[in-house]
């Protein structure tokens, strides 16, 4: 599976999730590292970045922005492998 393939997925699985959310791609471009999803719900946020399985690698500053934006909100890796693991956290993030 392609990883566009497997975003696509995971943001009809969050938009189930979270009934009203506002999911967006952010523009990695714009800010080199910055993750790939946006997803707000109520007054709460967080990022994804997406890859298409746990051997992919990182981009130059995916690191650092991950563990910034985690500090602020929520913010992590998410792949088929882990995708239960991340759903879980996030939940427990988003509706507290």
């Amino acid at each position: 599976m392609l990883e566009r393939e497997y975003q696509s997925k995971l943001i009809k699985k969050l938009k189930e999730l979270f009934p009203g959310c506002v999911v967006t791609k952010l523009d990695s471009s714009h800010i080199q590292g910055i993750p790939d999803l946006l997803i707000l719900f109520n007054d709460k946020w967080a990022t994804l970045e997406v890859k298409k399985s746990k051997n992919a690698s990182l981009r130059p500053n995916q690191d650092y922005y991950i563990s910034k934006l985690n500090e602020m909100s929520f913010s992590k890796i998410i792949f088929p492998e882990n995708e239960k693991e991340v759903l879980d956290e996030l939940q427990q993030a988003l509706r507290k």
